[in-house]
């Protein structure tokens, strides 16, 4: 209860400063800027949280406008309004584009975008312009100016901010070798180097439309890092433009400064949509080369590595224990009567019997080792240092797991053992060594079962 209690103080005390310091950006009118990351505040904490922390939205949107301009009235409506919003950004965003988990795929970047950022934010900026129109606060003469402004801060500010903070809380944890960390320095200098460049007045001609130049370093963010660098970065140069455009220096300056911010607003918003497209893009290559990398070396059946692998795993042990003259140990073996399985009792059954040594062999491997199938009834593990006794209690457990493994049929396999280098110095001779071992046991077996 206390810690809910302190997560809605917490709440609303960040909705509360980020709105005074957005309401100090408020030029055309004392309730309406172009700069508003109260908005994506409020949404991401609803993705994150849950819809019942609105209260703390509601109470954070009505200090900052009572505080600031406005009645008592007014800043109710005002509140109801952000908190509205926030509301039907989150439902619309749950609903069609994954919630919390939208950044991962671009067309659901693309949901959250129109859902969240083109339409909530418009029930806000209507609900918000009225109730100062009514109030005299605003002419409405000014309404379509002013709603604008109110709209186009609203959001940017989802764009913007709730991507950094929604991305950041899902995953805390920077785990980065250091020439990442180093590159990520080197991203951090860049964005510098531009945002003075572009926005910081340090060129002799102070207004040159070089926004251009931000692009390539939000590329090289959404391939080189992913989603939440791209908008971490998106933000920070979001904030060195906004800097530098009071100042009265970067592409976007004009006559007034909300002018000048509604231009760079909208500059920042359409960078954010292309750059988080961009990073579920590239999250979703990476992904499907993953996947096919998987196929690759797997078996499709029962998810064990296929003869690919267990070759590359061979020949890597081959030469590891050439170096240390450690042996290792391979095991191979064989379902035994599978055609009779699939004959009496059908192929899935038979599928499902070959999924059954898998998994034994899933239970019986550790973490080192290989297992594999590598034909249809054949089975093999790479077992690194390991000699003949371990091997061979390894492969009889194996065993023994199958036969009493508690499903109809039952099944048993036969087993074979070889070890580097006393049964051969290449895969070959090991896997021929290993075979020869598992069809003396399997012959010995028929013949007990015949002279029964």
């Amino acid at each position: 209860m206390y810690r809910r209690l302190g997560l809605l103080v917490a709440i609303a005390a960040a909705y509360f400063v980020a709105g005074k310091l957005g309401l100090q950006l408020a030029f055309s009118n004392p309730s309406a800027t172009p700069v508003w990351a109260p908005t994506g505040i409020a949404l991401a904490t609803l993705l994150l949280a849950g819809y019942d922390v609105w209260p703390a939205i509601l109470v954070g949107a009505f200090f900052v406008t009572l505080t600031t301009a406005g009645s008592v009235a007014t800043s109710l409506g005002i509140a109801v309004g952000n908190t509205v919003e926030g509301l039907v950004g989150a439902y619309l965003v749950n609903r069609f584009a994954r919630g919390r988990w939208a950044f991962e795929r671009a067309r659901n970047v693309f949901r959250f975008i129109l859902l969240a950022a083109v339409l909530s934010t418009a029930v806000c900026a209507t609900i918000g312009v009225t109730t100062i129109a009514f109030a005299g606060m605003a002419r409405w003469a000014d309404y379509g100016s002013v709603w604008v402004t109110w709209w186009l801060g609203d959001a940017v500010g989802d764009m913007v901010v709730a991507p950094v903070a929604i991305l950041w809380t899902l995953s805390r944890r920077v785990r980065w070798e250091p020439p990442k960390v180093f590159e990520a320095l080197g991203l951090v200098a860049g964005l510098a180097v531009v945002g003075l460049v572009v926005f910081g007045g340090i060129l002799p001609v102070k207004n040159y439309p070089l926004e251009f130049l931000c692009v390539p370093l939000f590329v090289w963010a959404a391939f080189a890092f992913g989603q939440r660098e791209a908008a971490t970065a998106v933000l920070l140069q979001s904030g060195i433009a906004i800097w530098g455009t009071l100042a009265g220096f970067g592409p976007f300056v004009r006559s007034t400064a909300n002018e000048s911010l509604l231009l760079l607003q909208a500059f920042m918003g359409v960078t954010a949509v292309v750059t988080l497209v961009l990073a579920a893009v590239v999250r979703e290559r990476r992904e499907g080369e993953e996947r096919l990398r998987l196929l690759a070396v797997s078996d499709p059946l029962t998810g064990l590595a296929n003869y690919r692998k267990l070759t590359d795993a061979l020949e890597a042990e081959v030469r590891r224990s050439s170096r240390t003259d450690r042996p290792f140990a391979v095991v191979l073996l064989d379902l035994d009567g599978l055609k009779k399985v699939n004959d009496r009792h059908g192929h899935l059954v038979g599928s499902r019997a070959l999924c059954r040594v898998a998994e034994v062999l899933h239970g019986s491997c550790r973490g080192v080792d290989t297992a594999a199938r590598f034909g249809g009834d054949e089975f093999a593990v790479v077992l690194p240092e390991t000699g003949e006794d371990a091997a061979w209690l390894v492969a009889r457990r194996v065993g023994e797991r199958v036969a009493r493994d508690g499903e109809k049929p039952a099944i048993t396999v036969s087993v074979g053992v070889a070890v580097y280098p006393r049964d051969g110095m290449t895969l070959e001779a090991l896997l021929s060594s290993a075979d020869q071992v598992l069809y003396q046991s399997k012959a010995r077996r028929q013949a007990k079962s015949r002279a029964r």
